[in-house]
């Protein structure tokens, strides 16, 4: 058995999550530590948050801002942030953001006010 996985992030099938449109790498992966998403901001991103992991979120392309337990902080390209278990959070602007979300991603950890 392979001790690898690869994905070739701009064929995977986008998906809609609270932030836009994700393109969602390994999460088929058994034991699979994190995932991997590209993400495509929507301008009307929803606030949400997760109870059980951390997302680090890195802009690849684009401009706006990162909204954290109701602070506006700038965002730009290669701009990081790292998001605890219940900051209440959204990506807003035309940007596209790499996501690794940690451990991996479960949609049944997604939650809205």
């Amino acid at each position: 058995m392979a001790r690898y996985h690869l994905a070739q992030l701009d064929e995977l099938d986008a998906v809609a999550c609270p932030c836009g449109f994700a393109r969602r790498a390994f999460a088929g992966v058994p034991d699979a530590p994190a995932n991997v998403h590209v993400v495509d901001i929507k301008q009307d991103s929803e606030t949400h948050y997760h109870k059980r992991f951390t997302e680090i979120y890195i802009v690849l392309e684009g401009a706006g801002w990162f909204e954290l337990d109701g602070e506006r902080v700038p965002a730009r390209p290669l701009s990081a942030v790292l998001i605890q278990p219940g900051c209440r959070h959204r990506a807003v602007g035309p940007m596209r953001i790499l996501n690794i979300p940690m451990p991996r991603f479960d949609p049944e950890d997604e939650w809205m006010d």
